[in-house]
């Protein structure tokens, strides 16, 4: 592991100052993708600032009745917490499915949104790979890619964002507190992850410097649940999950949100199956249809094209589940 400056921030602004704006200057939270990641020569920062000790670490109702989640809760606090537990279960359900429960001890909210591939070919320092380093290429177009990108890639990229909290904060319609050099923002979680073009080495909309201070949840509307396929049942990434919003009204879909996750380069939010729903009768054929007309835009490689019926019969139980439970 490369010698690095060690900081340790008493509050946003000076975490902020500390990072100086340095290219390979970093922010620690929990640590439990990025040590990975420099033991393996992938992250070389030359300064950590330590910002898992901010109090930034609690979990309160916002005046329109939302919540608002500090970026240092802990995973498995948030998944704990009663009124996440009662009013957000898709959000409870997706934590519960990453990692494990030591991991989850450890991670920290603002560190699950900024996570990192998991492709081989990006933590592979002796592999090309366009994410880690710039126009050398991307293997994975015609390599290993069975668990990789089937929408949003691009000749540049088929990587698949790993976080499993991320899915259902997008179909939550979660925003992100930011604070920056330029001050504080927001930016809507559907915005904060970006796909790859031409531009794979960057993950989210950040500027550079700016620090997640907080994730914040609009009120809830109607039930919602997560689901995630994958290979074994602990301690292993979605092959495909998705997370749904479903409100019925006299068996009518009055709205409706859904998010896949293990299909993109971000969490995918699944905007014309929405569309196609919002209005439609509450039952197994419009469901069938609005998951067969977002995944129209599939585009699998050689290897992963089983993906996509997973993600149809997902998005379909998953629905029916939420519909079934409101009847």
């Amino acid at each position: 592991m490369r010698p690095f400056r060690y900081e340790r921030a008493a509050d946003p602004g000076e975490a902020v100052a500390l990072l100086g704006g340095a290219d390979d200057a970093m922010f620690l939270g929990g640590g439990t993708n990025l040590v990975d990641l420099m033991r393996l020569g992938v992250a070389t920062p030359s300064v950590l600032v330590d910002v898992s000790r901010l109090p930034l670490d609690e979990v309160e109702e916002t005046p329109t009745g939302g919540l608002r989640i500090g970026a240092a809760v802990r995973n498995s606090e948030l998944a704990a917490h009663p009124l996440v537990r009662d009013r957000y279960p898709a959000l409870t359900q997706a934590l519960l499915s990453g990692a494990s429960g030591q991991l989850r001890n450890l991670a920290t909210v603002g560190g699950n949104l900024l996570q990192r591939t998991r492709c081989v070919y990006f933590q592979d320092v002796t592999k090309p790979c366009n994410k880690r380093a710039p126009g050398s290429g991307c293997p994975a177009r015609d390599g290993e890619h069975r668990n990789l990108a089937v929408v949003g890639w691009s000749d540049e990229c088929v990587a698949t964002h790993p976080s499993d909290m991320a899915v259902a904060l997008a179909a939550l319609d979660a925003e992100v507190h930011v604070e920056g050099t330029r001050g504080a923002r927001r930016i809507s979680l559907v915005d904060f992850h970006r796909l790859p073009g031409d531009e794979p080495e960057r993950d989210t909309t950040l500027e550079p410097g700016e620090l997640v201070t907080a994730v914040e949840l609009p009120p809830a509307v109607g039930r919602s649940a997560y689901r995630k396929v994958r290979e074994r049942a602990s301690f292993s990434f979605a092959i495909v999950s998705v997370a749904a919003v479903l409100d019925v009204a006299e068996g009518t879909v009055r709205d409706v949100r859904l998010a896949l996750g293990g299909v993109a380069h971000k969490p995918w939010r699944a905007a014309e199956a929405e569309e196609a729903l919002r209005g439609a009768p509450a039952t197994e054929a419009s469901f069938r249809r609005a998951a067969e007309a977002e995944l129209g835009r599939a585009r699998p490689l050689r290897d992963n094209g089983y993906k996509i019926p997973i993600a149809r019969n997902v998005m379909v139980s998953t629905l029916l589940g939420l519909g079934e439970a409101r009847a």
